[in-house]
């Protein structure tokens, strides 16, 4: 009987070892999908008269390819220096996820432009910067000039070279990396 529950015991051993060494490290990584941004809010707030506040919006609740989204867009004051912040949001979730928390958590590997169109009087100064001292944009400053009309993208870019000729000006042109959103707005300067 001793033999018999000896051999029953090395034969629960070899199976064991046997689905242990099964498991292999070599199991590919679950893959970090990259976040649905469905709203893009931009905060325009006049730093001389704190009543004058400006927001832009962009949803598109079921994202890419299905629905058109809507936009808001802003007036502003001309010959005027606005504070500047933007928020990402994934509004398909219940509650909805703010898309700018992991944005500032992975620095690094972000960063948002702002462009303004031919026409536009519209400047936009980086307020805020990454781990490595580089622009982020989050938070920035945008001055307006005289009376105009005319298109402002924001784009935001995932993992972008900022080192690249012009990325820290704000031109994406050389910046590589993959968009995570873009989007445009009509904005009025009067």
């Amino acid at each position: 009987m001793k033999k018999l529950l000896k051999l029953f015991m090395l034969v629960a051993l070899a199976i064991a070892a046997i689905s242990i060494s099964s498991c292999s490290s070599d199991d590919p990584e679950p893959v970090n999908e990259e976040e649905l941004i469905t709203t893009v809010r931009v905060t325009f707030t006049n730093t001389q008269n704190a009543s004058d506040v400006a927001v832009a919006t962009f949803t598109d609740i079921d994202g890419p390819g299905g629905n058109d989204g809507t936009t808001v867009n802003p007036t502003l004051s001309a010959n005027s220096t606005y504070t500047v912040t933007i928020e990402f949001i994934n509004e398909s979730e219940t509650p909805a996820e703010d898309i700018t928390e992991e944005v500032e958590e992975e620095d690094l590997d972000h960063q948002v432009f702002f462009l303004p169109g031919s026409g536009l009087n519209f400047t936009y100064a980086y307020g805020d910067e990454d781990s490595q001292g580089n622009p982020l944009g989050l938070t920035g400053t945008g001055t307006t000039g005289a009376a105009s009309t005319g298109t402002l993208q924001v784009v935001l870019l995932h993992e972008p070279n900022k080192d690249a000729t012009g990325a820290s000006e704000g031109d994406p042109t050389n910046a590589g990396g993959e968009e995570d959103i873009r989007v445009s707005f009509t904005v009025t300067i009067q």
